[in-house]
């Protein structure tokens, strides 16, 4: 078991408040725009896990800050990363990499997603919610990986075939594509669009209609709702992280 107090500001990347067991954690770098690296790749499967033992919490809402839910656009190069790449540092990858999602997972509450700009990187995040809200401001491409020169493994692999379908979502993967927010919408990723300004307000709404039913209504409904998308991910995510990290591997080949 979690208590609040014990982890309400133990993470630097994640501002949390709770009000009628609603718990908000809203991700940041430096009080401005999530940024991804070691710091909240590290981070975020311990909060997640802290947030699912702590059965006070009856509704879950993850946003981001500022203008953008979590950055930046594809940038060439990222294949660096491989550079001075050991195996012991790269199971840290794979360990973490396992655990974010699966423990987002494991969180037995229903989770609401209020994305307030453009989240270009880790977009399952907030699109493996149970209900997703999102800014007309919005916008999604895995920039991370194949647009960066590296295997989209780390979960994007499972989660947009299986929301975009698989020709759809292969598609999305090998090109980069950047979806607007309507064209989310209309595609069934996100369910509703609002002005920036009223996206975090929309999902309070929802969460404090969610908590007037029972508790174990909430609980069962989610574990019902993750019980197939956590046996995809135990099936394929070790797997497509692995492939991620045999193909940095390439990099530190000598040249032919």
């Amino acid at each position: 078991m979690s208590r609040f107090d014990s982890y309400a500001k133990k993470y630097s990347s994640i501002h949390m408040r709770r009000e009628n067991g609603i718990l908000e954690m809203r991700f940041h770098t430096d009080n401005g725009p999530l940024r991804w690296g070691l710091v909240p790749h590290g981070e975020l499967p311990d909060a997640f896990a802290d947030v699912a033992r702590d059965r006070d919490n009856r509704v879950v809402i993850l946003t981001g800050t500022g203008d953008e839910f979590s950055g930046v656009r594809a940038t060439p190069g990222t294949r660096s990363l491989a550079q001075g790449l050991t195996a012991n540092a790269y199971d840290r990858v794979h360990s973490e990499g396992r655990a974010l999602l699966m423990n987002l997972l494991n969180i037995e509450v229903p989770v609401i997603a209020a994305i307030n700009g453009p989240a270009w990187r880790h977009a399952e995040i907030p699109l493996l919610s149970d209900i997703v809200l999102a800014s007309e401001t919005a916008a999604f491409q895995d920039s991370a990986h194949f647009p960066s020169g590296m295997v989209p493994g780390d979960g994007m692999h499972i989660v947009m075939p299986m929301l975009l379908g698989m020709n759809r979502g292969r598609y999305y993967l090998l090109t980069g594509q950047t979806l607007s927010a309507q064209e989310a919408k209309d595609l069934g990723l996100v369910a509703e669009l609002l002005p920036a300004e009223k996206v975090l307000a929309r999902a309070w709404e929802h969460a404090a209609l969610l908590t007037q039913k029972p508790t174990l209504l909430l609980r069962y409904t989610r574990l019902m709702f993750t019980e197939y998308i956590k046996r995809r991910m135990q099936d394929l995510l070790g797997y497509g992280l692995a492939m991620e990290g045999l193909a940095l591997m390439e990099t530190l080949e000598p040249p032919a």
